[in-house]
């Protein structure tokens, strides 16, 4: 099967309403090279760059899943675009997004009882993070016609 591990997406598939930073931009910590004493950034096994994270609220309404966390993978902590004037979140946009589907079995008690709750999920990834081409929650024509 040619489809294995990162499959490249665009932004607006993932997020077709647009999406809002619910934080700050983080660094990943490596839990298996770090210890007490000393804090080990993770980095990305395709580039080697460090990667940070961005906890993103997805502004579909019906979305599955209202927040989602995207890793970055950047040499230098990405910035995120200041919010709009007025509002207290910041519209964002990823470049360069990959999503790999995994198996959550989060939902599974393993005690035989019940039925187990698995569920594809997907982690993503992104080179880049900036303010929106186009306005949140604007189909792309509108904002064609208005340009």
């Amino acid at each position: 099967m040619a489809l294995q591990g990162q499959i490249p997406v665009e932004f607006g598939m993932v997020f077709p309403a647009g999406a809002y930073a619910a934080g700050g931009i983080e660094m990943v910590r490596d839990f298996d090279r770090s210890t007490p004493d000393r804090l080990v950034q993770q980095t990305d096994k395709h580039t080697g760059l460090p990667l940070w994270v961005v906890e993103v609220i997805d502004a579909q309404e019906d979305a599955r899943q209202r927040t989602v966390k995207v890793k970055i993978a950047a040499q230098v902590q990405p910035v995120l675009p200041p919010p709009a004037p007025g509002s207290p979140f910041t519209a964002v946009e990823f470049d360069g997004m990959t999503a790999t589907p995994y198996v959550d079995a989060s939902r599974c008690s393993g005690d035989g009882k019940n039925r187990c709750g698995a569920r594809v999920a997907y982690s993503f990834k992104a080179t880049g993070v900036r303010a929106p081409s186009r306005g949140i929650g604007r189909p792309a024509a509108e904002h064609k016609d208005a340009a």
